[in-house]
C-alpha cells in the first residue's frame, strides 16, 4: 500500500486545489452518507453509547474544523516571497508549500472515527496520500471504515488498515513521510521509537492527567456542577477530561457535595440509561476499578454515586457509577496514572503556589483547567505552568476555535493540528532561490580569500560587536540576568 501511494504521489506531483478539496469532500461524504451504520458500530463497540452522544461528540466535532480547512486551503498553499526587495538586485526567492508525500495515521479507540478523519482531512489539504490504521479495540468501527473506503477512494489516495497490536507495530515501522498518532503516552513512546528507525517525523497527540484548579474566589457550587458534567463526557474516556481537582482547603467537602449532587441529577438511573457511556472493553473496565480499589485499600475515601437499588459497578454492562475519591496520596497509582473513566480525584490546597509547584514537578498535561475569575491568580497560573492548552470555566474550550492549534507538550505530545497547524504539520516548506545576475554573489565563500575580503569581515564583526555591547550595556545584572 505504501509503495502504491508513494509511486502515485510522485507520478502525479502536488495536487491542485480542486483535487485537495475533492478528497476532503469524499472523506466527509464517507462519514455522512453512512451515519446510521457508524452510530450502530460505535454503540456496539462501546456496549452503551447513545446516538446523540455519538453524533454530538464524534461527528459534529469534526465538521467545523474540516469546513474551515477546506475553505482556507487555497490561501495556505500559495507560495510566498520571503525577500521581495531582493528582486531589485536580480535575486528571486520563493517559499513553496509542498506535500510531504504519504502520511500514516494511527487512531485511538475513544473517538475512533473523528480522530482519524480530522488529521486525514488536514493531510489531504496539504496534498498528501493517507494510510490509516484503525484501533482494534473498536473493531466494528474499524471494519466499517475499511469496507467503506474503496467506494470513495482509490487505494492510491486513501487506504484503511485493520488488525491487532502486531499490525499496529508493523504499520508504525513503515517509512512514511510523516506519522500521526493519537493514544496513550506509553504507546506513543513505542510509536516514536519505531518511526525513528526510518527517521520519520511524528506528531504525537497523547493523554495526561489533566489538572483542574478551583480558584480561591470561585463559586464552589457552579464549579462543582460544571466539572462533574465535564468529567462525564464519553464516560470520562476523553484525552482532555478533567482528571483531578485542586480545591481550596476548607471548601473540599462542600465541593464534593456539589459534585455528588450533580452526578445524581445527571444520572437518576445508570443500568437502563442509554446516555451513560460504558467502559469500552473489559480490560479498561477492570483497569479503572483496580485504580479505585487500590486507592481505597491504601486509605483513600471513595464515594460511588450509584442510583438507589443499583450496584456501583456492573461487569456485564461495563458501567461504573460516577466516583469521587478523596484523601489521595502520591504513592497511589490513581495519583499518577491517567484514569480515563468516570472517576474524579479531589485534592485540597493551601496556596496557589503549592499547586503550581506540584504541577511543575510532574509530566505536563494536555489541558490545564481553571474554574474561577480570569484575574491576577489565573494569569499567574497560566504564566507559571506548562500544558498543551488551558481552558477556563468550561470543558475543552481551548479546542473551540477551529483555526487554533491543538497539541500537547512533553509527555502529553508533540506537534499540533487543527486549522492551519494541521496543514503545516503535513507540509514541507521548500525554499527556492535563483538569480540571473552576470556574476556569482557567493564567489567570495571559496578560496583564495583576498586581503580586501578579510578587511571587510573584520570591519563587519567589529561593528556587530559594538552594536551588541551598546544594547546590553547597563542592562545586565548578576549572573547575566536582565535588570
Amino acid at each position: 500500500m505504501l509503495t502504491l501511494q508513494r509511486q502515485a504521489h510522485l507520478r502525479a506531483g502536488p495536487p491542485s486545489i480542486a483535487v485537495r478539496r475533492n478528497r476532503i469532500d469524499r472523506l466527509l461524504a464517507m462519514v455522512l452518507d453512512n451515519l446510521d451504520e457508524y452510530v450502530d458500530a460505535l454503540a456496539q463497540d462501546f456496549g452503551t453509547r447513545s446516538r446523540t452522544g455519538i453524533l454530538f461528540a464524534e461527528i459534529m466535532g469534526m465538521l467545523t474544523t474540516i469546513e474551515h480547512t477546506r475553505s482556507h486551503v487555497g490561501a495556505w498553499m500559495r507560495p510566498r516571497n520571503p525577500k521581495p526587495s531582493a528582486r531589485l538586485y536580480g535575486i528571486r526567492t520563493q517559499v513553496r508549500p509542498t506535500p510531504v508525500g504519504v502520511v500514516g495515521i494511527i487512531g485511538p479507540w475513544n473517538f475512533p472515527l473523528q480522530l482519524v478523519v480530522v488529521p486525514a482531512a488536514a493531510a489531504f489539504a496539504a496534498g498528501n496520500r493517507v494510510m490509516i490504521k484503525m484501533s482494534e479495540i473498536t473493531a466494528r468501527t474499524a471494519e466499517l471504515t475499511r469496507s467503506l473506503a474503496p467506494a470513495y477512494f482509490d487505494p492510491s489516495e486513501l487506504a484503511v488498515v485493520t488488525g491487532g497490536p502486531e499490525v499496529a507495530a508493523a504499520f508504525a515501522g513503515l517509512p512514511f513521510d510523516h506519522l500521526f498518532f493519537t493514544g496513550s503516552t506509553r504507546v506513543g513512546r513505542l510509536v516514536q521509537r519505531a518511526a525513528a528507525a526510518n527517521l520519520v517525523p511524528v506528531t504525537l497527540e497523547l493523554g495526561g492527567k489533566n489538572p483542574v484548579v478551583v480558584a480561591p474566589d470561585a463559586d464552589i457550587a457552579k464549579a462543582a456542577t460544571r466539572i462533574a458534567r465535564a468529567r462525564m463526557v464519553n464516560g470520562g474516556q476523553v484525552c482532555v477530561s478533567p482528571d483531578y481537582v485542586f480545591v481550596p482547603q476548607g471548601r473540599l467537602d462542600a465541593f464534593a457535595d456539589g459534585v455528588g449532587a450533580a452526578f445524581r441529577e445527571m444520572f437518576p438511573a445508570i443500568a437502563t440509561n442509554d446516555d451513560y457511556t460504558a467502559c469500552v472493553d473489559p480490560a479498561n473496565y477492570d483497569r479503572v476499578l483496580a485504580l479505585v480499589d487500590d486507592a481505597r485499600a491504601r486509605g483513600a475515601r471513595v464515594d460511588q454515586i450509584a442510583p438507589p437499588g443499583e450496584p456501583p459497578s456492573d461487569p456485564g454492562s461495563r458501567k461504573i457509577a460516577p466516583t469521587i475519591v478523596r484523601d489521595v496520596t502520591d504513592d497511589m497509582p490513581i495519583a499518577t496514572e491517567e484514569i480515563f473513566g468516570p472517576v474524579l480525584v479531589l485534592r485540597p490546597y493551601a496556596s496557589l503556589a503549592d499547586v503550581i509547584d506540584h504541577l511543575n514537578g510532574i509530566p505536563s498535561p494536555l489541558v490545564a483547567y481553571w474554574y474561577g475569575p480570569g484575574g491576577r491568580d489565573f494569569r499567574f497560573f497560566v504564566r507559571n505552568t506548562r500544558s498543551g492548552g488551558v481552558s477556563r470555566n468550561d470543558f475543552a474550550l481551548n479546542m473551540f476555535p477551529e483555526n487554533a492549534p491543538f497539541g500537547g507538550v512533553g509527555d502529553s505530545g508533540m506537534g499540533a493540528y487543527r486549522g492551519k497547524a494541521g496543514f503545516d504539520t503535513f507540509t514541507h516548506y521548500r525554499t527556492i532561490g535563483g538569480t540571473d545576475l552576470p556574476f556569482v554573489i557567493t564567489a567570495s565563500a571559496a578560496p583564495p580569500f583576498t586581503r580586501l575580503l578579510r578587511r571587510l569581515i573584520d570591519i563587519a564583526l567589529r561593528y556587530a560587536h559594538r552594536r551588541t555591547r551598546r544594547r546590553v550595556r547597563g542592562r545586565l545584572g548578576p549572573g547575566g540576568s536582565v535588570r
